[in-house]
């Protein structure tokens, strides 16, 4: 069954939804959702007695707003168990100690934050809240005049989260602080089947401006990109739903390899694919398979006949978050229409209310490999030429 929750679903997963006649839980945030009729609804109660049958239950959430209801109406299960585990980066961090028993890693409270000593940290740190999403309250600090910018910083945007996620999806009460991990990163959308077997849906790559960059501007997918890490991340998830004892679960995973080809987790985003119903639908446009649909029917994608007449293009997810260094509160427009013309080939735009998240809209792309200088332009660009103020 699914969980359908704000900020956003898209047309894709609603179509797939009413088109397979896939059961989804009618929680009251529904009616602001606008299905599409003969979706197939299903009571709050029925929703509890399917998952008392089955403890398995393959669950599917598009927004992690959802854990609080999971958490407060299937705690006879282990299913919100299985969240916290990866949900909270500090328990996850234990889980994975016998893999990397070096990494360092602190549980830091928010409250404590002016009476910590820079010198008891490490000389280099990645710091953000131990319950968190996309990259809110996230900052690398390399220094102490870095540390004291990134301290301002944090505070002001706990002020901006509160009330915009439930606990359970961001919790600025208690942050972690862990050791850099330097490298390429991948975000991989994946499901542990009902043997507990890993199946890789999607591999994307997320490109960065600058070493010091933590943002969440682009993630690009394509042959050459699954083709190499498909394998080694495969046998990587094994592991890691091994430790965890996973069954029937999906997982949004964020990980970097590092110089000398260790592979290290950032986090593990339980119940869903990317957010914003983007990787998955993306998958779709890339690779013209399903991937809600792959999890509910518990189906593996043949990649070798997916990839066969792929060529080397990029399909890319770019995300317009605000790095125009003006508050959304004083922007009176984004020119999408502009936005749109920096690009050879737009495969959909979404346009998002910024004036509630902090996001523009996303823009999924298919670029040509000669034409990088297009992804490039929008990963340096703070987009303020596309606002007015």
């Amino acid at each position: 069954m699914f969980f359908l929750d704000k900020p956003y679903v898209s047309y894709f997963l609603k179509n797939t939804l009413k088109e397979n006649s896939i059961p989804v839980v009618g929680t009251k945030i529904l009616e602001a959702l606008d299905l599409l009729e003969g979706t197939n609804i299903i009571s709050e109660e029925e929703a509890i007695n399917l998952a008392k049958k089955s403890p398995h239950l393959p669950i599917y959430c598009t927004s992690e707003n959802s854990i609080g209801w999971i958490a407060k109406n299937l705690d006879f299960c282990e299913i919100p168990h299985k969240i916290e585990l990866f949900k909270d980066k500090i328990k996850f961090r234990k889980l994975i100690h016998s893999m990397y028993p070096d990494f360092y890693f602190k549980a830091l409270n928010f409250e404590d934050f002016d009476d910590v000593n820079y010198e008891d940290l490490p000389s280099e740190f990645i710091i953000k809240p131990s319950i968190g999403f996309m990259s809110m309250g996230v900052y690398r600090v390399t220094c102490k005049d870095e540390w004291d910018k990134a301290k301002t910083s944090i505070k002001e945007a706990v002020k901006e989260s509160l009330g915009l996620y439930p606990l359970e999806v961001i919790n600025v009460k208690e942050f972690i602080v862990e050791e850099c991990i330097d490298g390429d990163e991948y975000a991989v959308d994946a499901y542990f089947n009902a043997s507990g077997e890993p199946v890789i849906l999607t591999i994307l790559e997320h490109i960065f401006f600058s070493d010091s960059d933590v943002g969440d501007r682009i993630y690009s997918t394509s042959k050459a990109i699954i083709e190499a890490n498909l394998e080694e991340f495969t046998s990587f998830m094994q592991q890691i739903g091994t430790l965890a004892n996973m069954k029937n679960f999906p997982v949004h995973v964020e990980l970097r390899r590092t110089k000398e080809g260790l592979l290290i987790p950032i986090e593990v985003n339980p119940m869903r694919f990317g957010g914003w119903c983007t990787t998955a639908d993306m998958t779709y446009k890339a690779y013209g398979f399903n991937p809600y649909l792959y999890y509910y029917n518990q189906e593996k994608p043949d990649w070798k006949e997916i990839l066969a007449d792929k060529k080397d293009e990029l399909y890319s997810i770019v995300v317009l978050d605000n790095s125009t260094g003006v508050l959304t509160s004083n922007v009176k427009s984004f020119d999408y229409e502009k936005l749109v013309s920096k690009f050879e080939e737009v495969l959909e735009l979404r346009k998002i209310d910024f004036y509630t998240y902090p996001v523009f809209g996303f823009v999924f792309t298919k670029t040509k490999k000669e034409n990088m200088k297009e992804l490039q332009y929008i990963l340096s660009s703070d987009l303020k030429e596309f606002i007015t103020y």
